[in-house]
C-alpha cells in the first residue's frame, strides 16, 4: 500500500497557496509537512481530507483516486473541535458512529484511550455512593486546554484510522502531556499506520521522520530524507567549550560565530580539516578545553537557512518586477 499527493495546486482567486505539491509514503510511517504560519501545511491537509477543493493535482492510495469516504482516517485538527456543552463520552460514540464503529466496539476503545491519556475521572467518573446520583461525563468546556486535546486526539483514534493526520499535535502541551503524546504516536507507528505530521517543532520532526517537506507561501523549498539533507551539508557546526576565554583564537583563525552562549560558543567551519585546525590552535595555546564537537546541521538551522533564503530570492523577484 502506498499513499501520494501528486502535483496539487490550490489557489484563492489569484493567490496560489498550495504550489505543485508533491510527496508520497511508500510505507507506514511519519511524514512530516513543516513550513512557517500561512505557508500551506494545513491548507494542504485539508484537500487531502476533501475538505476543500483543489484546482489541480492528485491524491492517491496505493495508485488510485483515493476516495475518502472509503479510507479510515482520523484527524487531529491544529484548530480544536469539540462541542463545548456536550458529554465527552456523547461526543466521542458520535465521533465513532460517524466512521462505522459498532458501539460495543468504541466503548471498548475509548476506555483504552481514557486511560492511556489520563482522562478516566472526567470520561467516566466514579460511581456514587449510595444514595448519589449517577455523575455524567463532564462536558468539553469543563476541561483544561491540554485535556480537550486529550478528548480530540481520542476522537481521532477511535476508529483505529489506517491513516492518521495531525496538524500540530503538540500545540500548547506541557512537557509532562506532550511526552505522553509522543508516546502515542510511537504507539501508533508500531501499528504501522500511515500518519501525516504538521509541527512548528522541529526537534519532535526529528524524533519521529526521516522524509519531509518543508513549504514556504506554498512553494516547495526542500524535500526528501533528513539524514541525507544532513549529511550533504556535512559537519559543519561546531561547539566549544574552554574554562578560558577564546575569543581571540576564534578571531585568529577567522571562524565565524554563529551563537555565544555565557560558557560555550557556536562556530561555522568549512568541515573537519578546518575543525581539526582550530582545535590544534587551541592545544598550542594551551587552552583549557572542556567540550568540542562537531555535528551536522539541525533541522531548525536547516529550516531557518531554506526559509530566509527563499523569502530573500522572493523579495527580489518583487524589486525586479517593480523595476
Amino acid at each position: 500500500m502506498s499513499f501520494e499527493v501528486k502535483n496539487l495546486i490550490k489557489s484563492y482567486g489569484s493567490k496560489v497557496v498550495v504550489d505543485n505539491l508533491s510527496f508520497r509514503l511508500d510505507e507506514p510511517g511519519v511524514y512530516a509537512l513543516l513550513g512557517s504560519n500561512g505557508a500551506g501545511k494545513t491548507t494542504s491537509i485539508r484537500v487531502i481530507l476533501g475538505m476543500l477543493q483543489y484546482d489541480s493535482g492528485e491524491i492517491l492510495w496505493d495508485g488510485k483516486p483515493m476516495n475518502v469516504s472509503e479510507r479510515n482516517i482520523g484527524y487531529l485538527a491544529e484548530e480544536r473541535g469539540l462541542y463545548p456543552k456536550y458529554s465527552l463520552l456523547d461526543q466521542l460514540l458520535y465521533f465513532a458512529e460517524l466512521k462505522n464503529v459498532p458501539k460495543e466496539k468504541a466503548m471498548e476503545r475509548i476506555h483504552y484511550w481514557s486511560n492511556r491519556l489520563q482522562l478516566d475521572e472526567y470520561i467516566f467518573p466514579p460511581k456514587p455512593v449510595k444514595g448519589q446520583k449517577k455523575p455524567k461525563s463532564n462536558r468539553a468546556d469543563q476541561l483544561s486546554k491540554g485535556n480537550q486535546q486529550k478528548v480530540q486526539l481520542m476522537a481521532a483514534l477511535v476508529s483505529d484510522p489506517e491513516i492518521l493526520i495531525l496538524d500540530e499535535p503538540l500545540s500548547g502541551l506541557d512537557p509532562v502531556n506532550a511526552d505522553l503524546f509522543k508516546s502515542v504516536i510511537h504507539e501508533e507507528m508500531e501499528k504501522n499506520k500511515y500518519i501525516i505530521m504538521s509541527s512548528h517543532q522541529m526537534s519532535t520532526i526529528e524524533e519521529f521522520t526521516s522524509n519531509l517537506t518543508i513549504l514556504n507561501r506554498g512553494k516547495v523549498v526542500l524535500q526528501g530524507n533528513l539524514d541525507e539533507i544532513k549529511k550533504g551539508y556535512g559537519r559543519i557546526n561546531l561547539i566549544v567549550k574552554c574554562d578560558n576565554d577564546i575569543s581571540d583564537y576564534i578571531e585568529q583563525a577567522g571562524l565565524p560565530i554563529v551563537e555565544k552562549l555565557p560558557s560555550e560558543y557556536h562556530l561555522r567551519v568549512t568541515g573537519e580539516e578546518q575543525a581539526g585546525e582550530f582545535l590544534k590552535l587551541l592545544i598550542d595555546k594551551k587552552a583549557s578545553v572542556v567540550k568540542f564537537e562537531l555535528r551536522e546541521p539541525s533541522l531548525h538551522e536547516i529550516f531557518v537557512e531554506k526559509v530566509s533564503a527563499a523569502n530573500a530570492a522572493m523579495g527580489e523577484e518583487a524589486k525586479a518586477d517593480e523595476e
